[in-house]
């Protein structure tokens, strides 16, 4: 396992979805919810994102390999004072670099871009079912203070 510091964190590239559509589908949620044969429909996210100045997709790049990723999100508000916050989304760290310190060091990337970005608030959602998740980010001081609702469409 290596260093969290040898990582590079860079904005993702084309090349960079088979790496991260392996990732996302790399444990039972991501299983049954995404199609790493089939990178078309993430190639289309891929340039909608790159298309709007408000997402960052990113990749953690240790010796030419993708190990990790994240989105962040920078979303404009008029609630708490016209507060700008920033979302936090897709967050993964390739099995074999999990317990080295690369998502810590990913977040702490989210938290530093969002404060260049002037937010307020950083958020995130995580799945019911991920308690190391949990505990992960309550140790990164996120606190559990709302409920969340989803509705598939």
């Amino acid at each position: 396992m290596a260093d969290a510091a040898e990582f590079d964190i860079r904005p993702a590239t084309e090349e960079d979805l088979p790496a991260i559509v392996a990732m996302l589908a790399d444990d039972p949620l991501g299983a049954t919810r995404e199609s790493p044969g089939d990178l078309t429909p993430y190639l289309t996210a891929l340039k909608r994102l790159a298309d709007d100045p408000h997402q960052h997709l990113v990749v953690a790049v240790r010796a030419g390999r993708v190990v990790g990723t994240l989105q962040l999100t920078v979303i404009p508000g008029l609630s708490r004072r016209g507060a700008t916050r920033s979302l936090v989304e897709g967050v993964r760290v390739h099995a074999d670099e999990r317990g080295g310190g690369l998502g810590t060091r990913l977040i702490q990337w989210a938290i530093d871009q969002s404060r260049r970005e002037n937010c307020q608030l950083v958020q995130l959602t995580s799945d019911a079912t991920r308690t190391d998740a949990h505990r992960f980010y309550e140790r990164l001081g996120f606190t559990a203070s709302h409920v969340g609702f989803k509705l598939p469409l």
